[in-house]
């Protein structure tokens, strides 16, 4: 169904956005939706967390309603609550003609197969792939948990397991630090390791990595955990650690521990800017390394525990 709207930008204080929000369904307003924050990384945002200072909205009202006088009516409201929001500015909005596309569909486009290293697939499970005879593919659809193959940190991450799946000695135990979507530790148990295990402090992740893994029928060989870190076993070949760099450095110690003499440590979700930082963090331990990937503005970090 194509329908006519018109999509409404107005800038307000983040304080002020339930306030403004209820005074345009008061005029007839059917959605509205709030600008996208700028992350450190690819985690998402605190729920608890208190936004401040402007943000811009989209507000869609049904075409077909006079555009001009709509707008006055709009600054008139927003007039009324600028003593109750400090710092609103009641200005005209910017008014758009927007159509509705059938966006269950339309968002697909985006996403698409995606080859990485000789062996390695990911793909959608919407879209037709033909495999070739040495093809591992992993489907997985975007969703509430991170993780698809595109986002930049992600890609590094796995071109850096596909490479360490091609070595002569590959790794047969991995651990899957921030597992998300369970990506990284599916890929892994595909390429052929024995055991896997995925952790993450998000209920919501887990159930998706898990999910995941039943998709893929890698769940012999996959575990997926809510345990934190310090509580996991030790003696791993491989540790990815796809998560922020502050965090990377926190959990240092935690994850060089868990790597068996000889193991790979893999760290991404790493600004460049913040790279060096967590370099100097890792000096202490007794790793050689590391080698450093770049894509994007991401870093990605490859160590080897020294035996």
């Amino acid at each position: 169904m194509n329908r006519q709207w018109m999509e409404m930008r107005i800038e307000i204080p983040a304080a002020g956005i339930d306030l403004v929000s209820h005074e345009l369904a008061e005029l007839g307003c059917e959605g509205v939706t709030v600008e996208e924050r700028t992350l450190d990384t690819f985690i998402p945002p605190d729920p608890d967390e208190i936004p401040t200072g402007n943000l811009h909205i989209k507000a869609y009202f049904p075409a077909g309603d006079d555009a001009a006088e709509l707008c006055r009516r709009v600054r008139e409201r927003l007039e009324w609550l600028a003593p109750l929001v400090p710092g609103l500015v009641p200005a005209l909005p910017e008014v758009t003609p927007v159509r509705n596309e059938d966006w269950a569909e339309g968002w697909k486009q985006h996403f698409s197969a995606v080859r990485i290293g000789p062996r390695l697939v990911v793909k959608p499970t919407w879209e037709p792939f033909t495999a070739e005879a040495r093809d591992v593919v992993v489907n997985l659809d975007p969703g509430m948990a991170f993780g698809t193959g595109t986002h930049g940190t992600t890609r590094l991450c796995l071109e850096a397991i596909a490479e360490l799946f091609e070595t002569a000695t590959p790794p047969r135990r991995v651990l899957d630090v921030g597992t998300g979507s369970g990506i990284l530790a599916i890929a892994a148990a595909a390429l052929g390791a024995e055991r896997v295990l995925a952790c993450d402090i998000e209920e919501q992740a887990c159930l998706t990595a898990s999910e995941n893994a039943l998709l893929n029928r890698v769940g012999d060989h996959l575990e997926v955990t809510g345990a934190p870190l310090s509580s996991l076993e030790r003696g791993f070949d491989l540790v990815l650690a796809n998560i922020l760099a502050e965090e990377n450095i926190r959990l240092a110690s935690e994850l060089v521990e868990r790597l068996a003499p000889g193991g790979a440590l893999v760290l991404s979700g790493i600004l460049q800017e913040k790279e060096a930082l967590v370099q100097e963090a890792f000096a202490a331990y007794p790793l050689t390394g590391p080698v450093v990937s770049h894509r994007e503005e991401w870093s990605c970090l490859l160590y080897r525990k020294e035996s």
